[in-house]
This record gives structure tokens, C-alpha cells and sequence, in this order.
């Protein structure tokens, strides 16, 4: 049985940092491009970035490139995002999924960017 589990969100200030992880098993990692998703109240999600299955390459939204890194390790089935100079913009709930996108999502974790 798939199952994502996201973590790392938290509140910060503008221009802060976090690293967000997503722990992903019950399917074969190492086979799957890896997407982050972001979604705000009342909005579809959002994509943000994605990372090939060797982790070799990245593509970003234009609203997080130059912010934002995505990385996985395969050995431990982890998918990676860190975040530097957020804005109140980047407040969202956070998602991992595979691509193409798994049915089953995960809780997702908050970010919340406020002074």
C-alpha cells in the first residue's frame, strides 16, 4: 500500500529556511520521478518542483526557483525540499507525490510564512 508521509513545515518569519521531507513507501521508489505540491484554502494544488528517479534532474515552478531544492535519497526512500528566502506567498500546505500522481496522498505539512 502506497503511503507519503510529509513533514518539516512550521511557521517563519520572511527570508527564513526549512526543509521539508516526505518518507514514501509501499511502492518502488527508485522507479518514479518525485513531485512537491503546494495548496492554499480554496485553490487546486500548486505545482512546485520535480526530481527524476536517479535524481540527476530538476525542474521548478518560476514562483520558487532560485529558493527552492529538491533532492531524494533512494537508498532511504525520502524525497527532500529545502526552502530559503520564503515569503508569505510560499504559505500552503505541502504535498509529495509520485508522478504521474498517485490517488493516495499523503497529510501533507504546513508552512506558514508571517511576520
Amino acid at each position: 500500500e502506497l503511503r507519503l508521509v510529509e513533514s518539516g513545515g512550521d511557521w517563519v518569519q520572511p527570508g527564513g529556511s526549512l526543509r521539508l521531507s516526505c518518507a514514501a513507501s509501499g511502492f518502488d521508489f527508485t522507479d518514479y520521478h518525485m513531485t512537491w505540491l503546494r495548496q492554499t484554502p480554496g485553490k487546486g494544488p500548486e505545482w512546485v518542483s520535480t526530481i527524476d528517479s536517479r535524481g540527476e534532474k530538476t525542474v521548478y515552478a518560476d514562483a520558487v526557483k532560485g529558493r527552492f531544492t529538491i533532492s531524494r535519497d533512494n537508498a532511504k526512500n525520502t524525497l527532500d525540499l529545502q526552502m530559503n528566502n520564503l515569503k508569505p506567498e510560499d504559505t500552503a500546505v505541502y504535498y509529495c507525490n509520485k508522478v504521474p500522481l498517485s490517488p493516495v496522498w499523503g497529510q501533507g505539512t504546513q508552512v506558514t510564512v508571517s511576520s
